[in-house]
């Protein structure tokens, strides 16, 4: 399942130079890294720590098997400069790294600062690198909204390229906050820049294997507390948007290969609900797995009142249960080639890593 192709598209590299891929350790940055080796190309992969065998074996077996080369550099978001070494001679670079976490003590510390502090050290080496002609960028639909009842209001009832984050704050969804900052800082940076172009990646919530054999999203974290009964008695209809990591990964291969992929493009594979999601995933998984699933929805008022035990504000309760997340994904299906897999099937391979 793990080695199955990346791109399923016609997509092809339309250079020859090295392409850089920021926090390749990461869950998504792993399928990138999977995707350019198979197409042959020779990545420039920075990692924090190189020696860590939990950072970088699974990409090197992946390697090993692929026509690609692969060469590993550290570099940390916060200390500028770290990033110019690895990006000598690479005409793309892919920037995934940025800590993905509904869950820290220090919003500022944990969140804010390597998402913003990180974008732009990593685009300050490239505008000191004269070879690099495009960045591709991961953000979020996080950047595009903070609560589901937002997406209602909007033009057409759905997110599209056009939508920007204006609630999100420190104190209030600050992973949406982060992921708001460091976009808004890349588009500014790609302004005053030397002329180097930006295409930004805007995925729904990521689900799907890890090539990472100990695998660390907060995506994870969800289909565990699915799997272990944590809403047996109930799930809320909790509105949201899934994609499977492949498709993800595939996405920032063709944005950094097509010729024509420009601005913001959102990558969303199915619009529900998480208890929706909950009780499809059933129809994937043996008895012996299924059998502590959400069999039906926990009405919205008791989810208002349990909200604070099972770690979110109310105010989110009442901004999301029971209000849907819709996404616009005609760009990405017509000039980036996707064709969306299952995340709820991508889902069931989650599980087996669980």
């Amino acid at each position: 399942m793990q080695m199955e192709s990346v791109v399923r598209s016609a997509v092809q590299p339309t250079t020859d130079a090295p392409v850089m891929v920021t926090g390749a350790s990461g869950y998504v940055a792993g399928w990138v890294v999977k995707g350019l080796l198979e197409l042959g190309v020779t990545v420039h992969a920075t990692v924090r720590d190189s020696s860590k065998p939990s950072s970088v074996n699974h990409l090197k077996a992946a390697a090993n098997v692929l026509p690609g080369t692969l060469k590993f550099f550290d570099a940390n978001l916060l200390n500028e400069g770290d990033f110019d070494e690895a990006m000598k001679g690479c005409e793309i670079v892919i920037h995934t790294a940025s800590p993905f976490t509904q869950h820290v003590k220090d919003p500022q510390r944990d969140l804010i600062d390597p998402a913003l502090k990180g974008t732009r050290n990593v685009l300050g080496s490239v505008e000191k690198t004269a070879s690099v002609k495009r960045v591709v960028l991961t953000s979020s639909i996080a950047a595009m909204y903070t609560d589901a009842v937002e997406c209602e209001h909007m033009p057409g009832g759905m997110l599209s390229p056009e939508s920007w984050n204006t609630t999100a704050s420190l104190t209030y969804e600050p992973y949406h906050y982060s992921k708001t900052l460091a976009e808004r800082a890349a588009w500014e940076l790609q302004r005053q820049g030397r002329g180097w172009e930006l295409v930004v990646i805007n995925p729904a919530l990521v689900v799907g294997p890890s090539l990472n054999p100990v695998p660390t999203s907060e995506s994870f974290g969800i289909v565990r507390q699915l799997m272990r009964g944590d809403m047996m008695a109930g799930a809320p209809r909790l509105g949201l948007s899934l994609v499977d990591v492949r498709d993800v990964a595939e996405g920032h291969i063709a944005a950094a290969f097509v010729p024509e992929a420009n601005g913001r493009n959102i990558i969303a594979g199915k619009d529900c609900d998480l208890c929706w999601a909950g009780m499809e995933l059933r129809k994937y998984l043996p008895v012996s797995k299924a059998w502590r699933l959400p069999r039906w929805p926990m009405p919205k008022a008791a989810f208002v009142v349990l909200a604070p035990a099972v770690g979110v504000s109310r105010q989110f309760a009442e901004n999301n249960v029971d209000h849907v997340v819709r996404c616009d994904t005609t760009k990405s299906r017509e000039e980036l080639g996707i064709t969306y897999r299952d995340p709820i099937e991508a889902m069931a391979h989650m599980t087996d890593q669980l």
